[in-house]
């Protein structure tokens, strides 16, 4: 399976760093924020990964802003909020995009899906002539789904292709043979021009040909190679040998 070359929405990220007052303080004291200049995206699939706590929650959530959608997730039309709990980071980036727009998009946050399940069912409610929201997200309300199966509504019925995708640790609910699945649904997408950018503990889902992989040290954010990211020596190293590694952490 090879990755299509789609064609790019968003080209690069940039940290408008003459505009910052100080890098002592949060957010922009993260590592994934102190030694940033720019990110180059992958026309197809970026995936930033680091340790809990690094920043690439906060970096992905500030893209996904500064791209116009809802904080806590949803499509760019979504404008609800329950906690006013994202950074200023978003003021402080500059997305440089091509002149192809997106005629799809959606900001997914694990943390938050259920917000944005209830924001659903609550629009629905409201008296319209439109037909129900819930109708693009298979027709089942989510809250009355697992989390593993609402997400897979959310990609097979409300993501439609030629989008703009930013998920913020999708795997979150998703058993390893529904990461495989949700490889092919994503594959699906590229092929139909959609660019998904991702923050992830999952080295399945890393494993995506030809997408790049930025991984967050104490030096910033650096591209890597699958088998050198953290998360696929851990994974490799104890189900090689899970006894020893066992018996390394509980003796």
């Amino acid at each position: 399976m090879h990755a299509v070359s789609a064609e790019h929405y968003v080209l690069q990220v940039k940290l408008r760093r003459d505009k910052v007052a100080s890098f002592d303080f949060y957010p922009f004291s993260l590592p994934a924020i102190r030694n940033l200049s720019s990110i180059e995206l992958h026309p197809t699939v970026t995936f930033i990964v680091g340790e809990n706590g690094s920043g690439k929650s906060t970096l992905l959530e500030a893209i996904a802003v500064a791209a116009g959608f809802n904080a806590e997730g949803g499509t760019k039309n979504f404008r609800f909020q329950t906690r006013g709990s994202h950074s200023s980071l978003h003021a402080y980036l500059r997305l440089i995009k091509s002149p192809r727009r997106p005629r799809d998009g959606f900001f997914l946050r694990a943390e938050s899906f259920f917000n944005v399940a209830t924001e659903i069912e609550r629009l629905d409610d409201e008296p319209s002539f439109s037909p129900p929201i819930v109708d693009s997200y298979g027709g089942r309300s989510l809250h009355e789904q697992s989390h593993g199966e609402s997400f897979f509504a959310l990609m097979n019925h409300r993501f439609g292709g030629q989008g703009f995708y930013v998920l913020d640790e999708p795997e979150a609910a998703l058993s390893p043979t529904r990461q495989l699945a949700m490889i092919t649904r994503m594959h699906q997408l590229v092929q139909d021009r959609s660019q998904f950018v991702i923050a992830t503990h999952s080295p399945i889902l890393m494993a995506y040909p030809s997408a790049w992989i930025y991984q967050i040290s104490a030096r910033g954010l650096e591209r890597v190679a699958l088998e050198d990211t953290e998360h696929y020596i851990v994974a490799r190293r104890f189900l090689n040998d899970p006894k020893r590694q066992l018996d390394l952490l509980l003796k």
